[in-house]
């Protein structure tokens, strides 16, 4: 198993708007006043979602993704897990990847939720041993009970988030990828989760978090890139770049 890194280089994403909905129209409107509406080669209009984007991580980086909704940082943690792909510039990941990025992401409404375990394992390469293994830690974790052998599109939403938070949990990467739905969840629940995620965090070699929650960016990140409309605006040290965001100074951090 080689190094981990991430090489992002000059990468640009584009969405072509599609008119004829609400949604469509609602994308325009905000992309025209924020200046992201473009034309691709086939004059097509686009939103310009991601522009220039660069940067490098090696191990022992964990780089935090802030600003406001819309910014980019989803999109860009989708173009690292390899969903999207850039219309300029290049992406390299190097090492093995966990995207954590929708409590669905992977997973077949149609197959129980043991028969999701076992497609994930597959997909992981894990032999048969080990694919025993993650159906036990993850059946344990998750406290489905009988509701396993179901299928999932009988699932409650707070079932899947367990069923997806266990099963993103089990297999550790080398490059993490996370997006702020794996903090949320009900206070019991979350008690319960956050040691496992803090385990999962700690042992990857690179972390990459999109999140608006301050404290959790400044006690898991020691590097923080501040997105607007799809550019860079700062990349530094996770303290420098929030206290421009926020606009104030922040308070010594915890101890220990």
């Amino acid at each position: 198993m080689g190094e981990a890194r991430i090489v992002v280089d000059g990468v640009a994403i584009e969405f072509p708007l599609y008119h004829g909905n609400s949604r469509s129209l609602k994308k325009t409107v905000f992309a025209a006043a924020s200046g992201r509406l473009g034309e691709d080669r086939q004059h097509r209009i686009v939103v310009q979602a991601l522009r220039d984007i660069s940067f490098t991580l090696v191990p022992g980086d964990r780089l935090g993704l802030i600003g406001s909704n819309g910014a980019g940082k989803t999109t860009l943690l989708r173009t690292l897990a390899g969903i999207y792909e850039p219309v300029l510039g290049r992406v390299r990941v190097a090492g093995t990847i966990n995207a954590m990025l929708d409590p669905n992401l992977g997973m077949n409404p149609d197959l129980s939720g043991r028969e999701n375990i076992v497609l994930r394992g597959l997909f992981a390469g894990l032999s048969g041993a080990a694919i025993r293994r993650l159906e036990e830690d993850v059946q344990d974790f998750a406290e489905l009970g009988d509701f396993m052998d179901l299928p999932m599109r009988v699932f409650s939403s707070g079932m899947v988030i367990r069923l997806g938070f266990a099963l993103a949990t089990a297999i550790r990467p080398q490059v993490l990828l996370m997006d702020e739905w794996f903090l949320a969840g009900d206070a019991g629940f979350m008690q319960k989760a956050r040691l496992r995620l803090e385990d999962l965090v700690r042992g990857a070699d690179i972390l990459v978090l999109s999140s608006h929650n301050v404290e959790v960016v400044r006690s898991w990140c020691n590097r923080v890139l501040w997105m607007d409309q799809g550019r860079i605006l700062e990349d530094g040290p996770a303290d420098a770049v929030l206290e421009h965001y926020l606009g104030h100074a922040l308070p010594p951090a915890p101890a220990g």
